[in-house]
């Protein structure tokens, strides 16, 4: 069983940039599809962006499409979240995911992950 822990969140004006960190220990990290998804006030939590376990498929949801960039590092056992050109709708809790039940394709279904990080507060200020 993994366990994930988020960081990198912080205060950033619009246009800026962040990158997330999501450290995994506990289980073989090769072995699990991992997501990024956030969640902000009011909001259902959504998903971001996604990474195959081998890290050479992506997928993006339309809102960040060519703003941001997952990747992975298996042997550091983290997966990362560049978000560059950030604009306040970005504002959110963003949590890591991992899903070990999907060794072909990426899914965005919040149900399809089992283990998650504790969250990192992201603002974007205007």
């Amino acid at each position: 069983q993994v366990q994930l822990v988020d960081s990198g969140g912080g205060l950033v004006q619009a246009g800026g940039s962040l990158r997330l960190s999501c450290a995994a220990s506990g289980g073989t990290f090769s072995s699990y599809t991992m997501g990024w998804f956030r969640q902000a006030p009011g909001m259902e939590r959504e998903f971001v962006a996604g990474i195959s376990r081998s890290g050479a498929s992506t997928y993006y949801a339309d809102s960040v499409k060519g703003r941001f960039t997952i990747s992975r590092d298996n042997a550091k056992y983290t997966v990362y979240l560049q978000m560059n050109s950030l604009k306040p709708e970005d504002t959110a809790v963003y949590y890591c995911a991992a899903a070990d039940r999907f060794p072909y394709g990426i899914p965005s279904r919040r149900s399809s992950y089992d283990y998650w990080g504790q969250g990192t507060l992201v603002t974007v200020s205007s």
